[in-house]
């Protein structure tokens, strides 16, 4: 990857509509060795994917927590019967599996206090292998996901 692909990448972070031609003439290539270097990023994975960014408050989903989940086991078949559970779980927007304790941390979006309690009480405490649970409430998003450092116009 050379500074030209970084290039193409932080414009695709901040614009993921921009089309092929107003990339090319950002950085200054031709459509078609634009649109090679294109391919060859989402073929090697380094672009995985185009996704909306949503406004949680606006969707109806204000109340937000983070779950750190420590797991009863590191066996392999519990952490994926855990991956798998939570997969399913609508209301969870991001999971990540962290190094360390706690194991886990689940994003939630719901509608209300009540209704994450309510999924707490009938879902989350349900999952399998876990040993232990801690909540806490997002007050604000202060950074929305980017691109590592970098990679920023």
């Amino acid at each position: 990857m050379d500074a030209l692909d970084r290039e193409i990448l932080s414009i695709l972070q901040h614009n993921g509509r921009a089309t092929m031609t107003e990339i090319a003439a950002q950085v200054g290539l031709s459509l078609s060795s634009c649109h090679r270097r294109f391919r060859d990023l989402e073929a090697n994975g380094v672009i995985r994917g185009f996704h909306a960014e949503l406004d949680f408050d606006k969707l109806g989903r204000s109340f937000r927590a983070l779950v750190f989940v420590t797991m009863d086991s590191s066996e392999h078949g519990a952490m994926t019967a855990f991956e798998e559970a939570i997969a399913a779980v609508p209301e969870v927007v991001q999971a990540q599996r962290l190094f360390g304790s706690p194991d886990y941390q689940l994003s939630i979006a719901t509608t209300s206090m009540q209704a994450y309690q309510e999924l707490y009480d009938s879902v989350l405490s349900q999952l399998p292998g876990v040993h232990r649970m801690q909540s806490t409430l997002v007050m604000k998003s202060v950074v929305a996901p980017r691109a590592p450092l970098g990679f920023s116009a």
